[in-house]
């Protein structure tokens, strides 16, 4: 994915632990068990319970699958998780997909999902947003800046 050519947006479900870290630059990839389609561009990130709100965003530099090991190997430094809960998650996989981060941003406080539109709800693991949804996140991610990547983590290089 270009850096001047959005693609689709995905609505994705974090764990308030991971998304912090993410919109901190601790965590320089978002490990899932599918891939994402290859034209998303920007990711909305929604944390989990207890917060239970949208957090922020983060733009996709690309997304790698291999096996659980590889991606150990490979991202373990920007990961934000143990090896112990990465093997976990990925118990009885043969795959696994590392989303790179480009650049993220909080908003300023959490927002509740129905900003997006009635009947939204929090995706299991992640959701394409409509048009509507979209033309809602430029709107929302407009009021922040985002920061880019190499002030992000100084691995930026990784992947």
């Amino acid at each position: 994915m270009g850096k001047n050519s959005p693609g689709r947006i995905a609505l994705m479900s974090i764990r308030p632990e991971f998304a912090n870290a993410i919109l901190s630059g601790e965590k320089v990839v978002e490990f899932r068990k599918r891939p994402v389609a290859d034209d998303v561009s920007h990711v909305l990130i929604y944390a989990t319970m207890p917060v239970g709100a949208l957090v922020g965003w983060f733009a996709v530099r690309g997304q790698k699958t291999m096996s659980p090991k590889g991606l150990w190997a490979t991202f373990r430094a920007v990961g934000g998780i143990s090896k112990s809960r990465f093997f976990e998650y990925y118990d009885q996989r043969e795959h696994g997909t590392g989303i790179l981060v480009e650049a993220a941003a909080r908003f300023p406080e959490p927002i509740p999902l129905a900003e997006l539109g009635t009947c939204v709800r929090p995706p299991q693991s992640f959701q394409y947003l409509t048009e509507e949804q979209v033309v809602t996140f430029f709107r929302l991610v407009r009021t922040e800046p985002s920061k880019p990547y190499s002030e992000l983590n100084p691995l930026a290089s990784v992947g």
